[in-house]
C-alpha cells in the first residue's frame, strides 16, 4: 500500500503543471486590410447571361418552304 500511494504522488507532482519555466506569450500577429472588392464583378456575370440570352434567342429555323423555291417541300 505505501508503494502505490508513493507512485501515485509522485505521478502527481511530475506534471507539467507544476514545471517551472519562463512563461512566453506570443503576439498577435498583424491584420492586414483586404482591399474593397473591385466594381468589374457584377460585370462578368452579367456577360455571360447576355451571351447565353443571345444565343438561346438566335432563330435557328429554316425559312419556310414556297413551291417555286425548287426544294421538296
Amino acid at each position: 500500500m505505501k508503494k502505490t500511494v508513493t507512485a501515485t504522488l509522485l505521478c502527481a507532482l511530475a506534471t507539467p503543471s507544476f514545471a517551472g519555466g519562463p512563461v512566453i506569450i506570443a503576439e498577435d500577429p498583424e491584420v492586414v486590410a483586404e482591399r474593397p472588392a473591385s466594381s468589374l464583378n457584377p460585370i462578368v456575370p452579367l456577360l455571360i447571361l447576355l451571351a447565353i440570352g443571345i444565343a438561346v434567342s438566335g432563330n435557328d429555323d429554316p425559312a419556310p418552304c414556297t413551291p417555286n423555291s425548287g426544294e421538296s417541300c
